[in-house]
């Protein structure tokens, strides 16, 4: 699979510029993800590539990221290296193909993400005290269902899938702290996989996230040899 292509789309920029094979992701400053360079081919002149990414971000008062992964042209890490880029939030990328299995707990599936879920998921997520405004143009801009296990109508755990032909992309899994180590993201994660119906599923998960990566392990998610990383400046 694409997985660059498909996080992309499954996390899509409201602001993109295509060069020479790059595409220039902008959503508010709000994520790295759609705010990143995404290098899919290699330019015909790197440097003029390079600089027109800089102009880019530059003219919209944030830092230059680029988002490397597996179809990142050969060569630029280490460029970008040289460069003074700083290596940023490794990523693993973790496949699942099985059985379905039945959520602990009854899950709220939506086909938009209501306040309270947002609320949850930005009580976690959130990154930017003025960016739950631009998140909510990212969440919308792919048709997505989105997962909640609530007690008293309050999100506790929440979690957001993206059907993309014959595979499931799931994002925005999240547990308010107070109410971590009861199980309820592994419900809602069931549920998005029961509610997908399809026959694959990936995720990413930064390799720091070792509670993260345990859960999605037992429940049949495995790493790919294949990543990515961001490199800033």
């Amino acid at each position: 699979m694409e997985f660059d292509r498909l996080v992309h789309e499954a996390w899509p920029a409201y602001e993109s510029r295509e060069h020479d094979g790059w595409i220039l992701r902008y959503a508010g400053g709000v994520t790295k993800r759609a705010n990143s360079v995404l290098p899919l081919d290699t330019p015909a002149d790197l440097d003029a590539a390079i600089a027109a990414a800089e102009a880019f971000y530059a003219e919209r008062g944030t830092r230059t990221a680029f988002s490397l992964g597996p179809g990142a042209a050969p060569g630029l890490d280490a460029e970008l290296e040289r460069r003074g880029y700083e290596l940023v939030d490794p990523t693993l990328i973790m496949s699942w193909s099985g059985e379905t299995r039945e959520p602990e707990r009854p899950v709220r599936i939506e086909e938009s993400p209501w306040p309270a879920w947002g609320d949850a998921w930005w009580a976690v997520d959130g990154r930017h005290a003025d960016g739950r405004r631009a998140v909510e143009r990212i969440l919308t801009g792919a048709p997505a269902w989105y997962a909640a296990v609530e007690e008293d109508g309050v999100p506790l755990a929440v979690g957001r899938a993206v059907p993309q032909g014959d595979t499931l992309g799931v994002y925005c899994m999240a547990t308010l702290p107070g109410a971590r180590r009861r199980g309820l993201a592994r419900s809602v994660l069931r549920a998005l996989l029961r509610r997908g119906g399809l026959p694959s599923a990936y995720l990413v998960v930064t390799r720091a996230n070792a509670a993260a990566q345990a859960l999605y392990r037992s429940e049949g998610f495995e790493p790919l040899p294949v990543g990515y990383h961001y490199r800033v400046r």
